[in-house]
């Protein structure tokens, strides 16, 4: 049985008992942000959910700044900057308890034409690495662990400093400190409990190393649902933040010291509802266990722009900052990529490439298309690493940069084969557009080095 934290009667009711009065009907767009608008509640349920909603193409085909940008296909001055439909889907409807009478539901993209679903939308995207996964008779779970940094400085001060000389939430390594996550539990604690009144599920949170650097972890869910939860958090958490006159940043790397991860925890079911992970072969893993954990570790580098989509994503991945460089595998090994947790039925691969700013479906997409091209292929699985996989010389690394990834993105065979032509051209334009912004900024570092001294 589906899980509706808020049905449509509910809605109904509530509307008409004036508790509710406004209805978000948004979309993930390629950076993994929520787009879309806020309707009259009575407005939305006589018209929008039938007959769903229009939103412009370009939310497909922009930058993180919004400004349209060339080498899309499906959007363009040439093709008009048109609609697609936005079609709510009634099992993402909830309350949203952190905006005051407001309810939020996520939509589908599909062509206003009647063609179909727009499949380089990110829903999408993971709704069709699952159906092949399920050809295989596997249904994929996952959980994502986001760490954030927080500021006492609002959205608006550190816009207007330049997000610089900013005041972290907390002055020294808070990891596991409990004194100094009291300093701003307050915080937290709303956090928590109104993304729990809006149908999440969360387990904790902690301190992390960087300064005013935090994680609060959600329980696992299937694929799908763990993506659509993660994006509202980050979002909600986002506007709670700004409601406290504070900013929260998901940047992989806001500053030199330890970055923000998002490692995903990932694992597979068999028909039955068993894991398909566990078994009699290295380290508990079954047969299945092992090819799908070779499989990742096969496509982790062609895939990269998926799992670090922007320029900043790379400045994570430094030896002995506990982001991984090493494409390697070991059990409740913090060096490696893929490190293998939990026991029995709770058995599970945590991928630590991605970094805080990566979009979850995109993630966990390449997750599940790694794991069908290891079982597809009867991948075998390399060793396991049982000592610092920083200093293994063997180990193949991750991409140092995007303009590295987006090459062995263009270049994989796989990806394509995984995604189809207009996901795989569609993806590498977004690296393309980023890239040649980067390349024309005059950074902070330049003007200290240059401006005087040479």
């Amino acid at each position: 049985m589906k899980r509706t934290p808020l049905s449509l009667e509910q809605l109904r009711v509530a509307v008409t008992e004036g508790e509710i009065d406004t209805v978000v009907l948004a979309l993930t767009d390629m950076q993994g942000r929520l787009q879309g608008k806020r309707f009259h509640a009575p407005f939305f349920l006589d018209q929008v959910v039938t007959n769903g909603s229009e939103g412009c193409n370009y939310l497909l085909a922009v930058d993180v700044d919004m400004n349209t940008v060339d080498g899309y296909a499906m959007s363009s001055w040439e093709r008009g900057y048109g609609d697609f439909a936005m079609r709510p889907d009634l099992d993402t409807l909830r309350r949203m308890p952190w905006q005051p009478g407001s309810a939020l539901l996520l939509a589908d993209l599909e062509w206003l034409d009647g063609s179909g679903p727009v499949v380089a939308s990110p829903r999408q995207i993971l709704r069709r690495q699952l159906d092949r996964l399920a050809a295989h008779g596997l249904t994929a779970y996952a959980g994502t662990e986001l760490e954030f940094v927080l500021y006492r400085d609002s959205y608006e001060q550190a816009w207007s400093r330049g997000y610089r000389d900013l005041t972290p939430a907390n002055q020294y390594n808070v990891d596991y400190s409990l004194l100094g996550t009291a300093r701003v539990e307050p915080l937290l604690r709303r956090i928590r409990t109104e993304m729990a009144a809006a149908g999440l599920t969360p387990e904790s949170a902690k301190g992390e190393c960087n300064l005013g650097q935090h994680e609060i972890a959600f329980r696992y869910d299937e694929a799908v649902r763990c993506a659509d939860h993660h994006v509202i958090y980050k979002n909600g958490a986002k506007e709670i933040a700004a409601q406290e006159g504070m900013a929260i940043t998901f940047m992989a790397k806001p500053n030199e010291r330890e970055g923000n991860s998002c490692h995903i925890h990932f694992s597979l079911r068999d028909a039955a509802g068993k894991s398909a992970m566990l078994g009699d072969g290295p380290a508990h893993l079954s047969v299945t266990g092992q090819r799908v954990l070779a499989g990742l570790l096969a496509t982790m580098r062609e895939f990269s722009l998926l799992f670090a989509p922007n320029i900043n994503s790379y400045k994570r991945y430094q030896p002995g900052s506990f982001a991984p460089t090493a494409l390697r595998w070991g059990t409740d090994n913090r060096t490696c990529a893929l490190r293998l947790v939990g026991h029995g039925q709770g058995m599970r691969v945590e991928n630590r490439v991605p970094g805080a700013d990566v979009n979850p479906y995109l993630a966990i997409a390449a997750l599940v298309a790694g794991a069908v091209h290891g079982i597809e292929n009867e991948l075998e699985l390399a060793d396991e690493c049982t000592g610092n996989a920083y200093d293994d010389p063997e180990a193949e690394r991750v991409p140092g940069t995007l303009r590295d990834a987006l090459d062995l993105w263009q270049r994989s065979e796989v990806a394509r084969a995984a995604f189809g032509d207009e996901v795989a051209d569609h993806y590498a334009n977004q690296a393309k557009v980023e890239l040649t912004a980067f390349d024309a900024a005059v950074t902070d570092w330049e003007l200290r080095r240059g401006f005087e001294r040479l």
